[in-house]
């Protein structure tokens, strides 16, 4: 398995880490894979920058302990990535939207963050922005929760005043908890129940973000958009492990 410096989310050697040949073709091939989609017809690419995945690997200190180019400070950490939305950009025509998506928290590491200040979020952002990004999708567990201490944005609302570009916020909407307790049996209160979006909305009213993606409560009830929609919020299904088994 290729990574930045060898060592997966757990701190722990596994693989190997990537070389100039590697970076450059890994490159290329998301480059090669965002033209694909162009000319085949579909409306934009998202770039998974989150969760512990390769991109966010390299923007993650402790799975980035390159001490070349890509590794270092922000700047250096951000430079595969921005270098990808690159080759991505220049693959495609300046309509094409290039989506991105960050997180400070990794996979089974809930509680991790990149960024502890505005300051060092916006050194990471600046270069994707800049590099051709149009829209960032902002990953957090939970979209009521306020990102840094003296204001109440969240992720996504901070990234869009920090770039001024569109953002997606995700987490739990229209649930009354975040996916872990609803995920694995046992580790919390148990199913997760409908919950209003008064907050949401107020949130999109203020523009603090642009777009909202949906997870867990459309894939147990794929009529949730239009229930909601058409005021009927009281038919809504629930979440739960047992009840989404019975989609498959």
């Amino acid at each position: 398995m290729l990574s930045p410096s060898g060592i997966g989310l757990n701190g722990e050697p596994t693989g190997r880490a990537m070389t100039q040949d590697d970076v450059d073709a890994v490159i290329a091939a998301f480059a090669d894979a965002a033209a694909n989609a162009e000319r085949i017809g579909f409306d934009g690419v998202e770039l998974h920058g989150a969760h512990g995945y390769l991109i966010d690997q390299f923007l993650w200190g402790a799975t980035n302990r390159r001490t070349d180019a890509y590794g270092g400070d922000p700047a250096s950490r951000v430079r595969f990535a921005a270098e990808l939305v690159a080759a991505c950009r220049k693959a495609v025509s300046a309509e094409f939207p290039i989506i991105f998506r960050t997180s400070q928290w990794k996979q089974d590491h809930y509680d991790v963050r990149m960024a502890e200040t505005p300051q060092e979020l916006e050194a990471l952002l600046t270069p994707l922005v800049e590099a051709g990004v149009d829209v960032f999708h902002s990953s957090t567990r939970r979209y009521w929760t306020p990102e840094f201490e003296g204001s109440d944005l969240n992720l996504a609302g901070w990234t869009k005043k920090l770039t001024g570009k569109a953002t997606i916020t995700v987490g739990s909407v229209g649930l009354n908890q975040d996916f872990l307790p609803t995920f694995v049996p046992g580790t919390g209160s148990g199913p997760a129940q409908v919950a209003d979006i008064e907050n949401l909305l107020d949130r999109l009213e203020r523009d603090e973000f642009d777009l909202v993606a949906i997870g867990r409560a459309l894939l147990a009830d794929p009529e949730w958009a239009e229930k909601v929609l058409t005021g009927r919020a009281d038919a809504l299904v629930p979440y739960s492990v047992e009840q989404l088994g019975t989609l498959h």
